[in-house]
């Protein structure tokens, strides 16, 4: 197989900004694998800097990673990501656009969907929240404005004055709230703001503390009934049954755990614990995104919606409807490039 990549700078619609960092555009790394001259698969990385990975980190894996490829068969998926996660454990946004681009190909030669391929049925069209960023009082009311056709809203909190926005919130619109608090609150902030939120129509809570506090969050899981998942703490399915007895569930991004084939062991893995399941994404095109809506049918939850950010996303792929994730028709991913824009030579 023959590996391209190029880059994919996304603009964001509005600048982004969570309880650790802003940003308005998103610097991702497109991925083509040909076969043999023929079949092309299309895989995505959206790295970010919480992780460790930026296109430059990507890009260095991409390029090492071709010879390895270049001698192996599409159908080899197994061998080739663990040998891939052995060689560059920490670049799971690299391995993920890579594994994604394997199932594209693997599908389009089978002329069969990957959710076919996976052996599931065809996922029915499922809600997806819409994320409104941290902003001013006034903006983020704009934002939930923009996003009323979204019956689920997932806020960002993590700041000081976030329990009196999500007030004002409530008052625009009777979505169901989840929020997402990035690592940003301490305990006693937690369980006095979740306690608050409980009359406010918040669903779930994402991510309270950061990285590493098992004992906060089994503290705030006796005093809130709030679900409480994790994000950040759970990278892959090695990381879930430290955390079985101290949250309600998990979310799973290919991004985070390196692609698809993780991410059914995740699945599995929290299955197994008895955990409730998110399927998330970070700020993505529509390859991607259409990758992981290939897995809605095992999940409890979807925040698939980071194709909805940005004003320039050159693919089409899985589209949403006044909220409804819908899988577009076609082999593989079923993605491809939008009308009059050209995929790069191979």
């Amino acid at each position: 197989m023959k590996l391209t990549f190029h880059p994919l700078d996304l603009k964001l619609k509005h600048t982004f900004q969570i309880a650790r960092e802003t940003r308005t555009i998103q610097n991702n790394v497109i991925v083509l694998l040909q076969d043999n001259g023929e079949v092309i698969g299309l895989g995505e990385a959206a790295p970010t800097s919480y992780f460790g990975e930026d296109v430059n980190s990507v890009s260095s894996v991409l390029a090492q990673s071709a010879d390895l490829l270049n001698q192996s068969d599409p159908f080899q998926v197994e061998d080739i990501t663990n040998r891939l996660k052995n060689e560059f454990p920490k670049s799971a946004a690299a391995r993920a656009s890579i594994d994604i681009a394997l199932h594209d190909i693997i599908g389009k030669k089978l002329k069969i969907p990957l959710y076919r391929l996976l052996g599931l049925n065809k996922p029915e069209s499922k809600i997806t929240s819409f994320t409104i960023g941290i902003d001013t009082p006034e903006k983020m009311g704009k934002k939930v404005e923009e996003a009323k056709d979204f019956p689920i809203l997932k806020i960002k909190v993590g700041f000081k004055d976030d329990i009196e926005i999500l007030r004002e919130l409530r008052k625009m619109t009777t979505a169901v709230f989840r929020v997402d608090a990035n690592t940003g609150w301490t305990p006693d902030e937690a369980i006095k703001k979740l306690n608050l939120m409980e009359d406010l129509g918040v669903e779930l809570v994402e991510q309270p503390f950061p990285v590493g506090s098992i004992e906060s969050l089994r503290q705030i899981r006796r005093h809130v009934k709030i679900p409480v998942f994790v994000d950040e703490d759970i990278k892959d399915s090695k990381d879930i049954p430290a955390f079985s007895d101290a949250v309600d569930g998990i979310n799973i991004k290919l991004m985070k755990c390196g692609g698809i084939r993780e991410a059914l062991r995740m699945i599995y893995t929290a299955r197994a614990h008895g955990l409730k399941i998110m399927i998330g994404c970070n700020i993505e095109s529509s390859v991607s995104i259409t990758a992981a809506a290939h897995l809605t049918s095992l999940v409890d939850y979807i925040d698939l919606d980071g194709h909805l950010l940005v004003t320039n996303d050159p693919y089409r792929g899985a589209t949403v409807d006044k909220g409804k994730l819908t899988l577009p028709d076609g082999n593989g991913l079923g993605a491809g490039a939008r009308s009059g824009v050209p995929l790069p030579s191979m």
